[in-house]
């Protein structure tokens, strides 16, 4: 583990950053308020000890802004950045937060992405959407294959066939269930 805690990690938790540790994907399935996102700053924490950078995915412009300032306060505004659409602040930041539409866009766009490490794909649910579902896909499709995700979602019903497909598409995935 990157950084101490001041508190002693949930199985799934641990599972989850142990599969890291094998250098696999996750994806946490696990409730609102179970500590998904700790997992998500684990390799955010990994990716800054090892010079590299991190892009952190939300589906709402309203989340993103909330991720962004959660992060600048654990990280420095000068490490983190937001890319919405409607806001474009420190985009060449260590961490930028960012839609799930902005970096599909970006990927199409042909950005360099060869420092990046992780891609949190949060409420990675949405892959079921029908009509935003697409975008999720696209980019776990697309993503250079050096690039691990963390999925992170509280109401997935089918972890484990979503495990296999992104295993499928881009290599060991690993699912951890609360």
């Amino acid at each position: 583990m990157s950084a101490p805690r001041s508190f002693e990690l949930d199985r799934f938790q641990r599972d989850a950053i142990a599969a890291l540790d094998r250098g696999a994907s996750v994806l946490v399935a696990a409730p609102t308020g179970s500590g998904k996102t700790v997992v998500a700053e684990e390799a955010i924490d990994r990716a800054l000890a090892a010079g590299r950078r991190v892009f952190y995915t939300t589906p709402i412009k309203a989340l993103s802004n909330q991720k962004f300032g959660d992060l600048a306060v654990v990280h420095g505004a000068d490490r983190v950045g937001l890319l919405t659409g409607d806001n474009s602040i420190n985009g060449d930041a260590d961490v930028v937060v960012m839609t799930t539409e902005v970096l599909r866009n970006m990927i199409y766009a042909g950005a360099r992405l060869d420092d990046l490490a992780y891609v949190v794909l949060d409420e990675v649910h949405y892959l079921q959407d029908a009509y935003r579902g697409p975008v999720w896909e696209e980019v776990i499709i697309h993503l250079p294959a050096h690039v691990r995700l963390v999925c992170l979602s509280a109401t997935v019903s089918n972890a484990e066939e979503l495990a296999d497909w992104i295993t499928l598409v881009r290599g060991p995935t690993e699912v951890v269930v609360e």
